[in-house]
């Protein structure tokens, strides 16, 4: 059961010598989106909530959802590569550690078995999801911009990559309409 398994990744301390544990995800087992990021940051690490910060308001805006159906976790998982703010490095955060991914990804995409879309964002979650491959984040966003599949790899939504998204027209020309679609072609029951 999904409540097991999610009292189990709450209580972890696995990385207790590198970080202070502090879980943060969204999971519920009639999710529809899964959202596959790199780690908490620091806001949502402080609020306990995914998100809680301008990254995550760019990205309900990407996605075309409120907070109530962005934060409904029967529409959308929030499952990052690491559940615990990794820290600050000198240019951004720390990458996340591979052990929460290794002791509780699949276990936890096991009880969504509804999942209809998934968003990649960001590379730990890129290489995980799609294979590292030798392309650049660009490129991969690029060939996906017609939304074929049902994996959709996306750029972080930081504020930091502001001059990406500037150097990127055609991101939120051609893609972000696409995605808001899709997005809910995927919550429709």
């Amino acid at each position: 059961m999904l409540d097991t398994i999610l009292q189990q990744v709450l209580s972890c301390q696995q990385c207790n010598a590198q970080l202070t544990p502090n879980p943060v995800l969204q999971v519920g087992e009639k999710a529809k989106i899964l959202i596959a990021g790199q780690a908490p940051g620091r806001l949502a690490d402080l609020n306990q909530k995914p998100f809680s910060d301008p990254s995550g308001n760019r990205l309900k805006h990407w996605l075309g959802l409120n907070d109530a159906e962005f934060y409904d976790k029967n529409k959308v998982a929030i499952l990052p590569m690491a559940f615990c703010y990794p820290g600050k490095a000198k240019s951004g955060d720390k990458a996340p550690p591979k052990i929460c991914a290794q002791l509780w990804r699949e276990k936890l995409l096991a009880k969504m078995p509804d999942i209809r879309l998934t968003l990649v964002l960001g590379n730990y979650a890129r290489a995980y999801h799609l294979g590292g491959g030798q392309n650049k984040l660009t490129q991969v966003v690029y060939e996906n911009r017609f939304l074929t599949r049902n994996i959709v790899c996306l750029p972080h939504p930081s504020p930091r990559n502001q001059a990406w998204f500037k150097q990127n027209p055609w991101f939120e020309a051609d893609l972000l309409p696409r995605l808001k679609i899709k997005v809910a072609q995927s919550l429709v029951n």
